[in-house]
């Protein structure tokens, strides 16, 4: 399995949904429990849904994996834990309050999509 195929391929189901601000960060050379984050942006609780559904139904469809989100859309972050892809879904405000990137900032960005 290639995770680096998968991750790319959530970047783009997420993108489909119209996230915003979607990172793809390369964890492998920090030697952590992931190889990769995907983090992404939704405007409302529906979006954070919509973008959560999509991800979550493709990847299973796809990949064959199934991951039960962990947090609630109302809350503003949701995650899906992928094993090797972890996929991080924010509203604004709480992406602002966590600023993941700013934790895993030695961490290599390979897609950037604002």
């Amino acid at each position: 399995m290639d995770t680096q195929a998968l991750a790319r391929r959530i970047v783009e189901l997420a993108e489909d949904k119209q996230a915003t601000d979607i990172v793809l960060l390369d964890l492998r050379s920090l030697r952590t429990f992931a190889d990769f984050f995907v983090i992404c942006n939704g405007e409302s609780d529906r979006q954070l849904k919509a973008i959560l559904d999509a991800v979550d139904t493709g990847v299973e469809t796809e990949f064959g994996f199934d991951a039960k989100p962990e947090g609630q859309t109302q809350s503003g972050w949701v995650l899906l834990d992928y094993g090797d892809v972890v996929v991080h879904i924010f509203s604004k405000e709480m992406r602002s309050f966590y600023a993941l990137e700013r934790l895993w900032h030695e961490a290599t960005p390979l897609v950037v999509v604002q």
